[in-house]
């Protein structure tokens, strides 16, 4: 049981820090900083996109249109630390106390 808990923490993790990338990369091309006719920058920022979209378009299906503000990653994120609350305050099941 405790393989289970660390590797749902560490899934939890390795989304989290995906995320980050995603929103730092999107700034950086927002202030064009970053251009996407660069192919580097085409092929992660498309990548990060295929691996965040499964997790992004349930979330913008319920939320309502804001405009050119996408409200889902914070979704996500705030989805992402309740998880991780709830199975660090579930531990000791997962350690057998």
């Amino acid at each position: 049981m405790v393989t289970l808990y660390q590797a749902l923490m560490l899934i939890l993790d390795v989304v989290w820090f995906v995320m980050i990338a995603h929103i730092i990369m999107s700034w950086l091309i927002n202030f064009q900083v970053l251009n996407l006719r660069q192919p580097l920058v085409w092929q992660l920022w498309n990548g990060l996109s295929r691996l965040l979209e499964p997790l992004y378009a349930p979330i913008r299906s319920i939320l309502p249109n804001t405009g050119g503000l996408d409200l889902a990653p914070l979704v996500v994120f705030i989805i992402i630390i309740i998880a991780q609350r709830a199975l660090a305050n579930n531990a000791p099941f997962f350690y057998g106390y």
